[in-house]
């Protein structure tokens, strides 16, 4: 069977996995290959329903840095670690469903152990910019998309 097309009026979601201290430090005691096989499971089980549109795990905090614009003159840049363990977040997932019941029920097959969270957030489409139509970069970000082929 393949897989649905969902490139349509339906909503994309991202789910943003965190997760707190204690849930990486149980996570230790889980043999890795079986976590692979876990998200691999419900990464396939996201692409047989034709919802998944991207994602992926990111690096350790280690290896990343934060742009802070807060200051008056120029950004400053801060090398990871970065923030509390809560406030960071290990990957993603973009999928597209047809209602936001539908984006819940695929977030709670999500294979996390205690501790970890699923943020899910609505990603914004044309429609969040219909007043601004008009907008040269509205109109702009429209074309793009269509070059990229992520509309």
């Amino acid at each position: 069977m393949a897989p649905v097309d969902r490139r349509d009026p339906n909503v994309k979601y991202m789910l943003i996995m965190r997760a707190t201290d204690e849930a990486i430090e149980a996570s230790r005691a889980v043999p890795f290959e079986e976590m692979i096989n876990a998200m691999g499971a419900y990464n396939e089980s996201l692409i047989k329903a034709g919802v998944l549109l991207g994602g992926d795990g990111l690096s350790p905090p280690e290896e990343g840095f934060v742009v802070d614009f807060s200051a008056e003159d120029e950004p400053i840049v801060t090398d990871g670690p970065y923030g509390e363990t809560h406030e960071l977040f290990n990957g993603f997932w973009i999928i597209q469903t047809a209602t936001k019941e539908e984006a819940i029920e695929w977030a709670s097959r999500c294979p996390l152990g205690p501790g970890n969270k699923l943020e899910v957030r609505r990603i914004t489409d044309a429609s969040d910019f219909a007043d601004f139509a008009d907008n040269e970069y509205v109109q702009k970000e429209e074309v793009w998309r269509k070059e990229l082929g992520t509309e």
